[in-house]
């Protein structure tokens, strides 16, 4: 499989990632002279940042980081490539000067530590090779500072009796907001909506198969809703109210991103 990453740093290189869900800071964060991970939070403290690409959300702490990744680099012992969701200039700045690849815009707890993984830093993309993707679109339609959800019924291949926004695979080249809104027409019959957001895709896990969640916020004029053969149900909630119903993987996320963007 492969996503589209905003490329920070030019370059290429493969290996094994090593998956922080934490922001960390190269400062403190990593034996300066051992490249041997440090901070507790990330999950890795003992291993090695060397012959890996190291993937967290963000960078934090001093500038003086940018300095000690190029020195873990020019040692010998630093990552091969740096994958983040938000790159900001202190990992950045490091990244440049230690000449290795580095992208951002990736949705980063959608990796496991141990993937194998393609960074290409110089076109902006990541690449799974081992894992199948699958290309889906996730619309979330808000009227008046509700959303809308959905319950799957029992004719849908997947998750069936969750409640989910409206969503579809995408087909071949097509473009994702073509597709979100045609599925949003067919799923609900709401023909007038209005594009407030688009957000990077949020990756879905199942073992080796992942589905790349495109998601998309619209607004509508009305509550109105015709639901065709794939939900049972609907309901117009405030987003707060999402953590009472049984969802699919990751919805929460996808309502996060487009609300807050």
């Amino acid at each position: 499989m492969k996503i589209e990453a905003r490329p920070i740093s030019p370059g290429r290189a493969e290996a094994k990632v090593l998956v922080s869900n934490a922001p960390f800071s190269f400062v403190g964060g990593a034996d300066s002279s051992s490249g041997v991970v440090l901070d507790e939070s990330t999950g890795h403290a003992g291993e090695s940042l060397r012959d890996h690409v190291f993937a967290f959300p963000r960078g934090k702490g001093s500038t003086v980081g940018s300095y000690v990744l190029y020195g873990l680099v020019k040692k010998g012992v630093g990552p091969s490539a740096i994958v983040n969701a938000r790159a900001e200039a202190i990992v950045a700045t490091g990244a440049i000067l230690a000449e290795i690849p580095m992208v951002d815009r990736v949705d980063v707890k959608g990796l496991q530590t141990g993937d194998r993984v393609i960074v290409d830093g110089s076109r902006g993309f990541l690449e799974l090779p081992d894992l199948e993707a699958r290309y889906v679109v996730t619309t979330v339609l808000r009227n008046r500072g509700r959303i809308l959800i959905v319950r799957r019924s029992k004719a849908v291949g997947t998750f069936q009796g969750r409640w989910s926004a409206i969503s579809g695979y995408i087909e071949d080249r097509e473009r994702p907001e073509r597709r979100a809104r045609q599925e949003v027409r067919e799923e609900t019959g709401i023909r007038s909506a209005v594009l407030r957001a688009s957000r990077p895709p949020i990756l879905v896990r199942q073992d080796s198969l992942v589905y790349v969640v495109h998601p998309f916020l619209f607004d509508v004029s009305s509550r109105r809703v015709r639901l065709d053969w794939e939900n049972v149900a609907h309901r117009w909630i405030r987003p707060k109210e999402l953590g009472r119903y049984k969802t699919v993987p990751r919805l929460a996320d996808v309502v996060t991103s487009v609300l807050s963007s």
